[in-house]
């Protein structure tokens, strides 16, 4: 199997690569940071596969290009993988422009520019699947991060909308929505980490649940990239699916946040109130 990966220098990206790897797969590693791809690209070697490690910023349209020119001129390619992502930690009216338009070039703009360039030469060759790396965020709201959460709702909007153009071509089309997953994500967002927001507000939500009289938000628990990467492999192996919830209950948040959003926002409501003494303190 050939597989380009975006944002493959670590936490999902890097974890999916050694798990191609092991089946004897060739994996284009994409991202900036070209030491972790190297360290990346090792273990894929390690783990019995082959690597070429391409440094690119998927907000560039020419190294978007280039990602795809690079990797058709080995081989064809049967995956690519859209997993190049960012978050950013703001309350609505304190997320600037420059927020937004970096929310959106990083976690969409790049992802259809990269499908695009991609799609010819699937639908040439009858075969191949595009996976989208969304977000439990993509299905339901979250507070101080809102432009995030906007993106990750225009990548399963865009997901569903390419496989409508994909119905019996060979080619499939599939997103991918984890919940919280143990990389370095959330400590890297832009205006600080979101997760010390999310780990402080749930534990004040413990608190505010006890003084409402109410139950404790329902929150699933954290996944290592690995078993992301595990449920991937078993996407691609399925072919055609549905969009993967990755976290148990989110699938039944995601339809309630759809048939009844205000029972969700109640139950989710210590969460809430926890994150927003957690930045206020």
């Amino acid at each position: 199997m050939n597989v380009i990966i975006t944002g493959a220098s670590s936490g999902i990206g890097s974890a999916l690569a050694v798990r191609v790897a092991r089946h004897g797969g060739h994996v284009f590693l994409a991202a900036r940071r070209e030491d972790k791809l190297r360290d990346v690209a090792e273990a894929v070697t390690v783990a019995g596969g082959t690597a070429h490690v391409i440094v690119a910023d998927v907000r560039s349209s020419d190294d978007c290009e280039r990602i795809v020119s690079t990797a058709l001129a080995h081989t064809h390619i049967d995956v690519l993988v859209n997993n190049a992502g960012r978050g950013h930690r703001h309350s609505v009216e304190d997320t600037s422009d420059a927020i937004i338009e970096e929310m959106f070039a990083v976690n969409v703009f790049s992802l259809m520019r990269l499908t695009r360039l991609m799609l010819p030469h699937m639908k040439q060759r009858k075969s191949g699947h595009i996976i989208n790396i969304a977000s439990v965020a993509g299905k339901m709201g979250f507070p101080y991060n809102s432009a995030y959460v906007a993106a990750k709702h225009a990548v399963v909007g865009f997901t569903a909308a390419l496989r409508t153009e994909l119905v019996r071509t060979g080619v499939e089309a599939t997103v991918i929505c984890p919940g919280g997953v143990s990389t370095d994500w959330a400590s890297v967002t832009d205006g600080g980490p979101l997760g010390d927001v999310f780990a402080r507000g749930i534990r004040a939500s413990r608190d505010i649940a006890n003084e409402l009289n109410i139950p404790l938000a329902p929150l699933s628990r954290m996944m290592t990239a690995e078993a992301i990467a595990e449920i991937i492999e078993q996407t691609l192996d399925a072919g055609r699916t549905s969009d993967v919830m990755t976290h148990a209950g989110t699938l039944e948040q995601a339809v309630e946040a759809v048939t009844n959003r205000t029972a969700l926002e109640d139950a989710m409501l210590p969460l809430y109130l926890g994150m927003r003494r957690a930045m206020e303190e």
